[in-house]
């Protein structure tokens, strides 16, 4: 989080350095900071957002080509006012994001429970309950942070959540107190795989972004996703294939600002011998790009998703 604000202004500001410098002393300033600013009612900090939203898409033009590509190569059949609209709408979510990224530090779980709704949540409980360890795969959709937190605070300490670094220190100490809160566990990707090992017959449920884009010599396979070859990562399927583990896919929708459901349907579960190469890879984008369709304004646009080419 702390990178992509400071990437919106274009600057890395000298509030940003001041809360570096705090990490490196003992000083708690910015942490307090972003505790007291969490204290406000979400309503105040809605008009915060408003006002980044405002300078980030307007004055600033933050991403704006990147955006608009995006959503134009994705929905080609719209007209150039639809795929605006869908970008302002994208940029206004994009900027709540970071509104409840600060709710996020001091709300607590009687308020999660009332505007994070997750609807079979019972796959999981009862697969870790059976002495299983379950994936979990979703894609960059608004809030994913909340989905993170009300998740934790529903399965205790069984989650695992493999997410990648944050270059800046104070933000990533920051985002890592938010994130446990309730418990479970922020596994680096880098060391993923002997963390997993070391836990491998912990019943427990693994969470993977499996949307995020592959590093040019990652890259194993290639897809059609939104209308575009797309590079996407199998390290989920190559999981769940090798030691038998149930797959899980998270659906997203937004009803209203500061209200999600999320909604667990199981994707595929072992025996996997009889099943097909990229089986699971290629289900996870169907229902990827159905839930896309379903309200393209609350998926992550401004990353540049289709970077890599796919060589002819």
């Amino acid at each position: 989080m702390g990178e992509f604000i400071a990437t919106i202004f274009g600057i890395k500001s000298r509030l940003l350095v001041y809360f570096e410098n705090c990490i490196q002393f003992p000083c708690q300033k910015g942490m307090i900071f972003f505790k007291l600013l969490s204290l406000l009612p979400l309503s105040l900090l809605y008009i915060l957002s408003d006002g980044v939203y405002l300078l980030g898409y307007h004055v600033l033009k933050y991403r704006q080509k990147v955006i608009l590509t995006n959503i134009q190569e994705a929905f080609p059949e719209k007209t150039a006012q639809e795929h605006h609209r869908i970008a302002k709408a994208f940029f206004r979510n994009l900027t709540d994001s970071f509104a409840e990224i600060i709710k996020a530090y001091s709300m607590s779980k009687e308020e999660f429970n009332r505007r994070v709704q997750i609807i079979h949540s019972e796959i999981v409980t009862s697969h870790i309950e059976k002495g299983e360890v379950l994936i979990g795969m979703t894609g960059h959709f608004f809030n994913w942070e909340w989905h993170l937190l009300q998740m934790m605070a529903n399965i205790d300490n069984r989650v695992d959540v493999v997410y990648t670094k944050v270059s800046n220190a104070f933000f990533e100490k920051l985002m890592m107190i938010i994130r446990t809160r309730f418990g479970g566990q922020m596994v680096e990707k880098d060391s993923f795989q002997r963390d997993y090992l070391r836990k491998r017959n912990q019943p427990r449920m693994i969470v993977l972004a499996a949307d995020q884009r592959p590093g040019n010599r990652d890259i194993r396979y290639w897809r059609e996703f939104m209308g575009r070859d797309t590079a996407f990562f199998e390290g989920a399927e190559k999981l769940a294939k090798r030691f038998n583990h149930p797959v899980l896919y998270a659906h997203v929708s937004k009803p209203k600002r500061g209200h999600y459901v999320f909604r667990y349907e199981l994707m595929d579960s072992p025996p996997f011998s009889d099943k097909l190469e990229h089986s699971i890879t290629d289900q996870f984008i169907e229902l990827l790009e159905n839930n896309i369709r379903e309200q393209p304004e609350i998926y992550l646009w401004s990353h540049n998703r289709w970077k890599w080419k796919k060589a002819e």
